[in-house]
């Protein structure tokens, strides 16, 4: 890892803030603790809840930690299609015996007031999805002694990061779960992103930043797969969602290694925005016009994501996963941490071709 890094965490292992309260401090503190990054997702929470949140992480754990901003989005939905898809899911409201969302219900997310949070009480690093923070932000953290990482989805976002001022490059491929970080959301940007070998390759010729690789690592051996083409640090989100310490729903938690859910997509059915998911019921019936309304359709359907949780129906959730998801193992997550970084040194040790002397060349 590059040396800011390497002062941060020993392991290149981080671990994806997963918003939706998925990323409790419970994993963030187990992970630091076992010398990978914890995350905290500040997105869906108000701004005294992510400072209680981060009261709650220090007081677990001593270790560096992080936490994850959305970017506030401009309206790029068509006129009166928020309408017509909330038309399109009364069946859904009726059916889970709840009222649809109010989709006016807020844009930036309170972005502001959690970015005063930030910078009056600094955490080790800070990351954004959706977007490219202004050069002041990044150097208003950069000056309270918090390294700022930025995600890309393609070569052009990643130069956009440097320039804008940010540590590091968050390379996210098109297999990870959860919402793709596009930093222009428009329907072109369904299912045309770039695999993650690829872009990591693309993105180390574009920048000189330190990358941090994201989207479908469930093992060690791919962790030395990404770094070795390049990035500093691996991303894993869905491989610690089934971690006793994860938020997650348990039905959710069942559904990653579920027969039943066989395949991901990318979809706009429970967002607005590209994001992928195991393939339910809502998934394919609502996903082919659910409109580019972000976060409009989320908070449509908040109520209707919450019913089915309620009910345990896997059929009407986001099932947020990776395309790696048939991977994923029920460990604590300080374990697998652990299980992680000994697939990396195997993995290390025979790509270096094995032997006491390669596995201390590898190092």
């Amino acid at each position: 890892m590059s040396s800011a890094l390497t002062d941060l965490f020993p392991l290149p292992i981080v671990q994806a803030p997963m918003a939706g309260g998925v990323s409790l401090p419970q994993l963030a503190a187990a992970v630091s603790e076992a010398g990978g990054l914890g995350f905290l997702a500040a997105g869906y929470k108000t701004a005294d809840g992510l400072y209680q949140e981060m009261k709650q992480l220090r007081s677990l754990t001593s270790r560096p930690f992080g936490v994850n901003l959305f970017m506030p989005q401009p309206e790029y939905a068509e006129t009166g299609a928020v309408e017509v898809y909330a038309h399109q899911l009364a069946g859904e409201a009726a059916w889970y015996e709840t009222e649809l969302g109010d989709p006016d219900s807020g844009r930036d997310d309170g972005y502001e007031a959690k970015l005063a949070v930030l910078l009056d009480n600094p955490v080790p690093v800070v990351s954004f999805h959706f977007g490219v923070p202004g050069r002041d932000v990044l150097d208003a953290l950069r000056r309270a002694g918090t390294f700022t990482l930025v995600t890309a989805t393609t070569a052009e976002e990643a130069v956009a990061v440097e320039r804008a001022g940010a540590d590091a490059v968050i390379v996210q491929g098109v297999e990870a779960g959860g919402h793709q970080g596009t930093h222009r959301d428009v329907p072109e940007a369904d299912g045309s992103g770039i695999g993650l070998l690829s872009l990591v390759a693309q993105i180390r010729e574009a920048v000189s930043l330190p990358l941090v690789a994201a989207g479908g690592l469930m093992r060690g051996s791919q962790i030395a797969a990404v770094l070795a083409a390049g990035a500093s640090a691996a991303q894993l989100g869905t491989a610690f969602l089934p971690t006793p310490e994860s938020g997650a729903a348990g039905v959710h938690k069942e559904a990653l290694t579920n027969p039943l859910f066989a395949r991901t997509e990318l979809t706009r059915a429970f967002s607005g925005r590209p994001a992928r998911g195991l393939v339910n019921r809502f998934l394919r019936e609502h996903g082919p016009y659910a409109p580019a309304a972000y976060p409009e359709v989320h908070h449509l359907t908040s109520p209707l994501r919450k019913a089915a949780a309620k009910a345990g129906d896997a059929q009407g959730m986001a099932l947020w996963a990776g395309q790696g998801h048939r991977l994923a193992r029920a460990l604590p997550a300080g374990q697998l941490v652990e299980v992680l970084a000994g697939e990396l040194d195997a993995a290390r040790t025979a790509l270096s071709g094995g032997g006491a002397a390669g596995a201390g060349g590898a190092r």
